[in-house]
């Protein structure tokens, strides 16, 4: 491993502005989000502490595929009011802005996430850092940059 991508921390490369949403909203309201944002994660809070992620994937499986076509039935629209807390995934797996870079790839691939939310030990979330980050810094760390 190279030894600047051994002590590089979650901090340097972690994403400090994130949104969060409230257990109740709705899926209608977290589709239009992710419309409107360029990340694929929103993490949810429940009394300002961080109770679950979700992921614009586990909208798209949340939501019918016929809403918003002439196929579309009420059954179909009721899925938009689904809520957040019955589709995200309860018990996510954090870390803090000490951890390494080397621990947090290990972790997303052991526990099988595609982001790690950084909380402080009392939970308060200063963050969020994805693959595409963890990965982006790997690369960086080894001379690879830019291009697409």
């Amino acid at each position: 491993m190279n030894p600047v991508t051994a002590t590089r921390s979650i901090a340097e490369i972690m994403t400090a502005r994130v949104v969060t949403i409230e257990m109740d909203d709705s899926l209608e309201v977290i589709r239009d989000i992710f419309r409107k944002v360029r990340f694929h994660h929103l993490l949810v809070v429940d009394n300002e502490k961080l109770v679950g992620v979700i992921s614009d994937r586990d909208v798209l499986e949340a939501i019918s595929p016929y809403v918003g076509t002439m196929s579309e039935t009420d059954r179909d629209r009721a899925t938009l009011n689904k809520c957040a807390h019955q589709i995200m995934s309860h018990h996510p797996v954090t870390v803090r802005e000490s951890c390494s870079l080397q621990k947090a790839a290990q972790l997303m691939l052991t526990r099988g996430v595609s982001c790690l939310p950084v909380t402080t030990v009392d939970g308060v979330i200063q963050g969020v850092v994805t693959w595409k980050d963890v990965f982006r810094a790997f690369l960086d760390s080894n001379g690879f940059t830019g291009g697409s």
